[in-house]
């Protein structure tokens, strides 16, 4: 019999230790660096209870590290919402809200890579549509919409190309930590503006999709229009 050194815990305090479990495994993921390092044993340990005590709460490890991940979605969302400054433009905004998704995947890179990972199942890890992440930007999106800043249409494909923009100097921020990016925090700052902007730009040039050669033109003329600032 597996004895652990942690008192009983009193009549309803299980969401407590549920708590005390996803924050456990979640530290042994940032520990380790690989769910696969992570095992159930190792989670008891840290929490200070017996293994059988996890299985009351999570069916098995899969189960346990799914549950994370939809913790790292709210967690996520709750960085988004602080970076929002309402005093601020919409295109401001999402380009702030871009900054914090980046910021977050760079602080928890383990989490992030599991909450990002290709799946087969439809658990919370595949609910990306629906997490408050994604209902920022899409909620940003249709303000800059409302506001003029964007046209008018189905805003899902720009949310989803957003966010592609941010999974993707996030990921390679956190995959290629040693190419000479200089400072990371400017790199992406550029990025997510450029990204940004960009869909503002393309509403202009009114050619969906434009070649660079239509770029090319329409910024000839712009240059020839307007002196510069």
């Amino acid at each position: 019999m597996i004895r652990s050194g942690r008192p009983r815990s009193p009549r309803g305090s299980g969401s407590r230790l549920r708590e005390e479990i996803l924050r456990a495994t979640a530290e042994l993921l940032t520990r380790t660096g690989h769910a696969d390092a992570v095992s159930i044993r190792a989670v008891s340990e840290l929490v200070g209870v017996s293994p059988p005590s996890i299985y009351r709460h999570f069916a098995d490890k899969d189960e346990l590290i799914e549950a994370v991940v939809a913790q790292v979605f709210e967690d996520l969302a709750d960085a988004l919402r602080t970076a929002t400054d309402s005093a601020t433009s919409p295109m401001t905004q999402l380009r702030d809200q871009g900054m914090a998704y980046v910021r977050f995947a760079l602080a928890h890179p383990e989490q992030y890579r599991l909450a990002t990972a290709p799946t087969d199942t439809g658990g919370a890890i595949d609910q990306v549509l629906t997490s408050g992440a994604f209902e920022h930007f899409a909620r940003t999106v249709r303000t800059c919409m409302d506001e003029g800043t964007m046209a008018p249409r189905d805003p899902l494909p720009i949310v989803l190309e957003l966010w592609s923009v941010a999974h993707g100097i996030a990921s390679l921020l956190i995959a290629k930590p040693y190419l000479p990016w200089g400072d990371r925090e400017a790199v992406a700052n550029r990025v997510m503006g450029a990204a940004c902007i960009g869909f503002s730009v393309l509403d202009l040039i009114g050619e969906d999709p434009p070649t660079p050669e239509t770029v090319t033109i329409w910024l000839d003329r712009l240059r020839r229009t307007e002196p510069p600032p």
